[in-house]
């Protein structure tokens, strides 16, 4: 397809509009919608892996609007009532598809990497330090992802001429993308299909750890799953009769077929960890992963000052090293814990916001009450640890008693149980009053006794 038919095409498709839609849609989305991706560790634009994934999430909505878009221009030459005319000039119908389909992919790639753009732009202004092509697969495929959907619909169109046509694929196509969708809840993805089924969907999950990308089979297996449904596609575009039409469907089962085999069965191989993302980088004791390398130079003062804290504190006890966690979250799961590191999770607004005293502070709360509960970027586990992290950090750094920032619960409800906690825990000798720190540590990293009764002597609140 030369430029002037390029040209010619773009007057005349809906492929502009398709592309349009594509970047209107995907910026709004990501711009005015509230959700994970605006906000915390898993900005959209805070890391590169997260701004594909992220895009690649937007395909929910994304691809059922390429496929009934595709769908409306294969019913074009009906519309015109010009089908009968163009099969009886001597152009083969493959070069007609060949510019038809060639159009709205350029269209729907172009608006796609112009989203991309954007969050490149926003990435490289930010402060990502660790800088990788990683994320680059996972985009690629997005970006076939929307024109097999696409070229998928023309076909359909084309074949069954109907003006429910295009808004019937789109809901299904909406439909059959919302069913096989992955969820990232629990530790590993799940959903309602078995994982290599889901695995079909060209949007992913909701990220929720920006250490993690897709596997290399997930890549491998989508991408010929996707070629498979864009040669459907073409050779419905080009069929000419009802054998056509059947023997076109071949391409869509050979390469689902492929794509089962390939695809994971396990869900715990659908996301791996990126290996130089999770890279130690230290500053002496504190260590953060290369993702989050940025963060270094100011958790670095207030990491040492928690450790030499703890240490006074829990003797022998006391963690030794500030660590990032990277192991996989689960939503009200068991979070992962250690005896000799202080464990931070970024993805917590305790951490992600802090700097300076407040992330001393909460470095404490954490290092004398490890979280037995995993929490999302939203909670900071349940009322009770956060009373009981605010409140041995309090009596380590002698200050007032607050709650420490960004946990979730509201300041009536964290008063009316940090209080009498404090009160009744002040006015004890001194040495008793470290016993039951000491307690209230070794029931928080152990999570076998309720950490929060060691504050009271056994008294569950």
């Amino acid at each position: 397809m030369n430029l002037r038919i390029l040209r010619i095409e773009l007057r005349r498709s809906v492929a502009p509009w398709a592309g349009a839609v594509v970047v209107a849609f995907a910026l709004a989305f990501l711009h005015l919608v509230p959700g994970a991706w605006s906000r915390g560790t898993t900005l959209w634009t805070a890391q590169w892996t997260s701004m594909a994934l992220w895009t690649r999430f937007l395909l929910l909505f994304l691809w059922p609007l390429a496929v009934g878009l595709g769908a409306l221009q294969g019913l074009r030459d009906h519309r015109s009532k010009t089908a009968e005319l163009l099969a009886s000039t001597p152009r083969p119908a493959r070069h007609r598809a060949a510019a038809l389909a060639g159009t709205t992919a350029f269209a729907l790639v172009s608006a796609f990497g112009l989203v991309l753009l954007v969050g490149a732009v926003r990435v490289l202004a930010g402060d990502a330090a660790y800088t990788h092509l990683g994320w680059l697969p996972v985009s690629l495929v997005g970006a076939l992802a929307l024109v097999a959907g696409a070229v998928l619909g023309m076909g359909v169109g084309r074949a069954l001429p109907s003006v429910l046509t295009p808004p019937a694929l789109a809901v299904g196509a909406f439909v059959a993308v919302s069913l096989l969708r992955q969820t990232t809840d629990a530790a590993v993805p799940s959903s309602a299909a078995p994982n290599r089924l889901a695995l079909l969907s060209p949007a992913v999950s909701e990220v929720r750890q920006t250490v993690f990308t897709l596997s290399a089979s997930v890549h491998l297996g989508q991408t010929l799953w996707l070629l498979g449904l864009a040669a459907t596609g073409f050779a419905l575009l080009a069929a000419a009769g009802p054998r056509a039409r059947l023997l076109a469907f071949t391409p869509l089962l050979a390469g689902g077929a492929v794509a089962l085999l390939l695809l994971p069965a396990d869900p715990r191989a659908t996301y791996v960890v990126d290996r130089a993302a999770v890279t130690q980088v230290c500053d002496g004791p504190v260590c953060v992963t290369a993702a989050r390398q940025a963060r270094l130079a100011g958790m670095a003062g207030p990491g040492r000052e928690a450790l030499r804290l703890l240490r006074g504190a829990l003797g022998d006890a006391a963690p030794v090293t500030v660590r990032e966690t990277t192991v996989p979250r689960e939503l009200l799961g068991e979070a992962e814990r250690s005896r000799d590191a202080l464990l931070v999770d970024f993805g917590d607004e305790v951490f992600g916001g802090a700097s300076g005293e407040r992330l001393t502070r909460a470095l404490t709360g954490q290092g004398l009450v490890p979280l037995c509960h995993a929490r999302s970027s939203a909670e900071s586990g349940t009322l009770e640890e956060a009373v009981a992290q605010s409140v041995a950090a309090a009596w380590v750094l002698g200050g007032e008693l607050r709650p420490l920032d960004g946990t979730m619960y509201t300041l009536k409800d964290w008063n009316a149980m940090a209080r009498p906690v404090w009160e009744e825990l002040t006015a004890l000798p001194g040495p008793e009053q470290r016993q039951r720190i000491g307690a209230l540590h070794a029931a928080a990293v152990s999570c076998t006794d309720f950490p929060f009764a060691a504050l009271t002597a056994g008294r569950v609140q």
